[in-house]
């Protein structure tokens, strides 16, 4: 019995009925309704912002949490899967369905008050409703202790002031969850888009994520109400166990970049005929795409692994690290070695990979670095702080 060839080790026999169907109901979204435009819209610089009522009718919106908030309350591994499937198409969709999930929505469920869960996740869960993640400034990259944005009391209020860098879904949010300096402590703060003092300006010229609206954030004197104010968390705990779970599912998210390139590369050299064979006839081909297969398969047991364990609630933010660096590093380079592969037409957006290539230059790069989590790694072998 032939082996898929993008499943050598049938990964997909370890899900549950439920995750097969939505890992195939994911797909059928991607082959349909984003592969058709996701180059085109690359080129233009434009994210697809028709798609958001399809994602929310699927369930992809908040997927984890409870059905109660109008969430799909689906487990770890399904949203590993629709994260996988999602950046098959392109990495910005699903940076787009990570930010609204895990960057959002999740520290509301976790961190807010009932009346905040209440007043904004079903209509986030529907799409209605658009979420940024305002932590990263300009400075500060991956050190956000150094936190320059800051908010004071005043009476019932709260006056916010600072900037806010590299923001994904910045001009299509209407509310911000961003984090501030206070006088106690690091806080999160909900900010809406109507509020006085609240600018978002989107940066132009990436050569990255191009189909992902990208922003900078400016609070000049934003007065935020105090029921706006996340009231269960303090402390860059809050932000980072907001990471905690966006890089979980960008563990799985290359992994789909990585298969879309295999593909590609499998049906285009079978086709491209030189010196009187296939290119798939070569030896140096078979080598390097094989490599690749093995890689992914590395990389789709590592988070399968890493899913087990968030459902079974033991995952570990060092074991988050070292997926993140290693399924990261794996797809950037299968994604290089495909364009390569295809030759002269690999620098074209009509083909996958150099699209793929150029995404991941920023998901290696955003919510940790890759030197960021080696290090990670490196201080739970050796109890050294090395940052």
């Amino acid at each position: 019995m032939a082996l898929h060839p993008c499943d050598l080790y049938d990964v997909r026999s370890l899900l549950s009925e439920e995750e097969r169907a939505v890992q195939d109901a994911v797909a059928r979204f991607t082959d349909e309704r984003v592969l058709p435009i996701i180059g085109d819209c690359f080129d233009q610089g434009r994210f697809p912002a028709e798609l958001i009522p399809e994602m929310a009718s699927l369930g992809l919106l908040g997927a984890t949490l409870p059905e109660e908030y109008g969430c799909a309350g689906l487990n770890s591994v399904s949203y590993g899967l629709i994260c996988q499937e999602l950046e098959r198409g392109d990495s910005g969709l699903r940076s787009f369905a990570s930010v609204q999930s895990s960057l959002c929505m999740y520290p509301i469920y976790a961190y807010g008050s009932e009346e905040q869960k209440r007043r904004w996740l079903p209509d986030m869960a529907a799409g209605e409703v658009i979420g940024c993640f305002g932590l990263t400034e300009a400075h500060g990259g991956s050190d956000p202790a150094n936190m320059k944005t800051h908010a004071k009391r005043d009476g019932d209020d709260w006056v916010l002031n600072g900037s806010k860098m590299w923001i994904t879904n910045g001009n299509l949010a209407h509310i911000a969850i961003v984090w501030a300096q206070t006088d106690d402590g690091i806080q999160g703060f909900l900010v809406e888009k109507e509020f006085a003092g609240f600018t978002a300006q989107e940066i132009k010229h990436k050569m990255s994520l191009r189909a992902s609206v990208t922003s900078a954030l400016y609070f000049d004197g934003v007065r935020v109400p105090e029921a706006n104010r996340l009231p269960n968390v303090k402390g860059l705990k809050g932000p980072l166990g907001c990471l905690t779970q966006a890089r979980y599912g960008i563990t799985w998210g290359p992994i789909g970049a990585a298969i879309a390139c295999l593909d590609e590369a499998l049906g285009y050299t079978k086709e491209r005929i030189l010196f009187d064979r296939p290119v798939a006839a070569t030896q140096s081909a078979q080598i390097r795409m094989a490599d690749w297969a093995r890689r992914i398969t590395s990389a789709q047991l590592l988070s399968l692994q890493l899913g087990r364990l968030k459902d079974a609630g033991t995952m570990q933010p060092t074991q988050v690290s070292l997926a993140k660096w290693n399924n990261c590093r794996m797809a950037i380079d299968i994604a290089r070695e495909a364009r390569d592969l295809l030759g002269g037409a690999g620098i074209t957006t009509e083909h996958s990979p150099i699209r793929h290539a150029l995404n991941l230059e920023s998901v290696i790069t955003y919510e940790g670095t890759e030197t960021v989590h080696q290090l990670v790694v490196g201080r739970e072998l050796t109890g050294i702080n090395a940052f």
